[in-house]
Order: structure tokens, then sequence, then C-alpha cells
């Protein structure tokens, strides 16, 4: 089992990743009930960001300075870490106000922002046409099946109408697809941890920037939504963003994103457990063939196939 985890470390780390999200969705729509957007992420991601500096600070005086020389300077992981957050910090804007626009009539909005938003494991592979890359055969058959099984999983009486919220859910899609493929060009160069610490610090502060501007949330609302918000920022965010870049270092961007989109499959198990919700046949089909999705992803082959 050890030496299994140890040569599917990245792996294990993106699934960790996505089951942490699994009930974030519902985290969020029940935040964005008294907390408006901006506000939101400022006070997720800047929580985050407080808890791995503790964690980073902890690190530097229990460990011994090693003599190995490091793959990028301090510098760099600023940049790289900067943008990275811009990027999360815009992908994370609109998934948040694309939930709190949604009108009070859509039934199962956790389960439909979900599946959009989660569009991401179609468009990372599609972004190898912009690269001149290819995906193997093996990962695009993956793909298609994760989608039926979002699809399956997400959406049990399809779309009734589209919304502004659809819309921007796609938006957060693309740009949650540059996270990703950012992330792959950059991880393997930088400290996990540090570079997810300042992802958050700059989200964080773009977010809180944009509230002072925009919004007009009471104090009072933020505390009242302190259980969303302490679950986001140290679960959601803290621990499952620095598990997607420590996961992401051994594991290709298609592939990674098939992983990562199980969280749907973990919201669906985490209804069942914290709340009795039995799935339906149609959702234990769909978990069914997500899991062959993974499994089908994660099949070694002897030929060396290309990642985005």
């Amino acid at each position: 089992m050890k030496k299994f985890i140890k040569n599917n470390s990245g792996a294990v780390f993106l699934i960790l990743a996505a089951a942490i999200w699994g009930t974030a969705f519902v985290a969020q729509t029940s935040a964005a009930e008294s907390v408006e957007s901006f506000t939101f992420n400022a006070s997720r991601y800047l929580l985050a960001a407080a808890v791995l500096g503790v964690v980073i600070a902890f690190k530097s005086i229990i460990k011994k300075p090693e003599k190995t020389k490091e793959s990028v300077s301090t510098k760099h992981i600023f940049i790289y870490g900067a943008v990275i957050g811009t990027v999360l910090f815009i992908a994370s804007s609109l998934q948040q106000f694309g939930i709190s626009v949604y009108p009070d009539n859509v039934s199962n909005i956790p389960g439909r922002s979900g599946f959009l938003t989660a569009m991401y494991v179609v468009l990372v592979p599609l972004s190898a046409v912009f690269f001149k890359k290819k995906i193997s055969a093996r990962v695009w058959i993956a793909v298609v099946l994760a989608v039926i099984a979002l699809w399956l999983i997400c959406l049990e009486n399809g779309f009734k109408g589209i919304y502004l919220g659809d819309l921007l859910m796609i938006l957060c899609a693309v740009c949650f697809t540059a996270h990703i493929i950012i992330i792959d060009s950059v991880s393997f160069k930088a400290d996990g941890i540090k570079l997810s610490c300042i992802q958050f610090l700059t989200a964080g502060m773009l977010s809180l920037v944009c509230a002072l501007i925009f919004e007009h949330t009471p104090i009072e609302n933020v505390i009242k939504a302190w259980l969303p918000i302490l679950y986001v920022g140290i679960g959601s965010s803290a621990i499952g963003y620095t598990f997607q870049i420590i996961g992401q270092k051994k594991t290709q961007p298609a592939v990674a994103s098939i992983l990562m989109s199980l969280e749907s499959v973990f919201a669906l198990l985490g209804g069942l457990v914290v709340f009795g919700q039995m799935p339906s046949p149609r959702e234990g089909v769909g978990c069914a063939v997500m899991f062959a999705a993974v499994i089908l992803s994660q099949i070694k082959t002897d030929s060396k196939e290309v990642s985005v």
C-alpha cells in the first residue's frame, strides 16, 4: 500500500483535494445568503494565507536549513504565486457571484454550478490544441466518461433555461482551466506551500479591494457566515488548493482535471454521510462512470504520452 501511494502520490493528493472540495459548493451557497461575493472570497483567502503563513513559519523553526539549492528564487516564487493568485481571484469571483445571481426558483444550484465549473475537465485537454500537443486516446475516453458522469450526478432534471449564473460558471471554468495549466508550468519549480500561500494572499487582497469599493456587507453578516468561511478558508482553500499544487507536480494536466472533477462524487457521498441523502439510481450510475474514468486515466501504458 505504501509503495502504491508513493508511486501515485500526485493522484492521491488530487483525489484528497477533490474530497475536500466536495462539500464546498454547499458552504458557498449558504454563505451567499448573507455575505457578498468579494467579501466572502476576501475572508476565505486571507484566512487561508494566514494559516499557511503559520505553517511556513512553524516549518522554518523546527526544520534545520538544508544545503540543497532552491530551484527558484524567492522573487520568482512571489511572481508565480501572484500570477496564479490573480487567475484564482477572477475564477472564484465569477463562481461566487454566479451562485449568488441564480433566481430563487432554480432548483439544485450547487449541482448545476458544480457541473458547469467542472467543465475544465474538457477544456484542459482541448487547450492542448493551442500548444500543439497531443492527448492519448485513453485520456480522451476518460474525459468523455467524466463529462457523462458529471451530467448524471449533477443534472438529474437537465437544464431548464439559461441564466446569467450559467454564463458566469462557464467563464469560471475557462479561468480554472488557465489556473490548472499555469500551475502545471510552475509548480515543479517552487515549494508548494509557499506558492499556495502567496496565491491566497494575492487573491485575498484583490478581493478585499473590490469588496471595499463595490460592496457594503455588514460585519454582522460576516460573523453570521463564520462556519462556511472557516470551512472554505481552511479546508477547501488552504488544504485543498495546496494539495492541488503538490499533486500537479507529478500529474499531467488532462489527467489532473479528471481526478479533481471527482469533487462531484464526494459531494454526493458527503450528502449521504452528513444528511442521510440516498443517491438516486441515476446518481449511482454517474458515480460508477466517474470512477471508471478515473481508473482509465490512471492506467499506465508502455508508450510515452504527451501532456498538455
